[in-house]
């Protein structure tokens, strides 16, 4: 099934937790230093994703 591996899930948790811990930051007053780290996690995701599918644990491509 499309996406449904560890590369994809650790991709899609990684993402929401980084957009979890921005969007915490913001309230009430901005901490822009956590704010930053929330951006940071949220922007690894994608190539902790490509790495961890490259290393074998993504979808297999041949039930496409």
């Amino acid at each position: 099934m499309h996406g449904s591996s560890p590369a994809a899930w650790t991709a899609v948790l990684l993402a929401l937790a980084g957009i979890t811990i921005g969007g915490v930051a913001l309230i009430p007053d901005p901490n822009w230093i956590v704010f930053t780290i929330g951006c940071v996690v949220a922007l690894i995701a994608g190539p902790v994703g490509l790495i961890m599918s490259a290393a074998g644990m993504g979808a297999d491509s041949d039930h496409h």
